[in-house]
């Protein structure tokens, strides 16, 4: 990732971000390379605003959530926050996968939507609650070591909350 997501949006490179500025200049880019804007224009032009459109969508998404943005960071410091040899967790927080992920089958088989609900919303506050310790790791302390099993953690919440996402959606229809 040799283009910076926070340049493009004139934001600093910083965990905490204002999403508001942040929507406004993916709007007006968006905007300025909209295709309606380069019907007469040559193939090459065409392709350059196709260019920063799709550059301009990637990096609206990466920064727009905490677990990639968090992730995007630590890429910037060549870290990757998700490489195979980086699965060290520490006990407590594997042993309360465990228990999610048991809630989670449990209630898939009794079809418990609202058990279901209530597992997603107890995982968004410790979603809530990790972003809150990735502004202190990154923008307070630059602490990449702890930010990067913080970021770890977050990824893992982010990935059993589809999981609960999908189980309801899978017993409503």
């Amino acid at each position: 990732m040799s283009q910076k997501y926070f340049e493009l949006f004139g934001l600093g490179q910083t965990f905490t971000i204002d999403l508001s500025v942040l929507e406004s200049h993916y709007r007006k880019i968006q905007s300025a390379a909209h295709p309606d804007r380069f019907v007469t224009a040559t193939s090459a032009e065409k392709r350059e605003s196709m260019q920063m459109a799709t550059l301009a969508n990637e990096a609206y998404q990466t920064l727009k959530k905490p677990a990639s943005r968090a992730k995007y960071l630590l890429s910037l410091n060549d870290i990757d926050a998700t490489q195979e040899t980086n699965t060290a967790m520490p006990m407590d927080f594997l042993m309360q996968q465990m228990e999610w992920r048991e809630s989670l089958e449990d209630f898939k088989s009794l079809k418990d939507v609202g058990g279901l609900d209530g597992l997603a919303k107890e995982m968004h506050q410790a979603a809530k609650a990790l972003a809150t310790e990735l502004i202190t790791l990154f923008d307070e302390h630059n602490d990449l070591v702890k930010a990067t099993d913080t970021t770890r953690k977050l990824i893992f919440i982010n990935k059993v909350c589809e999981d609960i996402n999908k189980a309801i959606t899978q017993i409503e229809d």
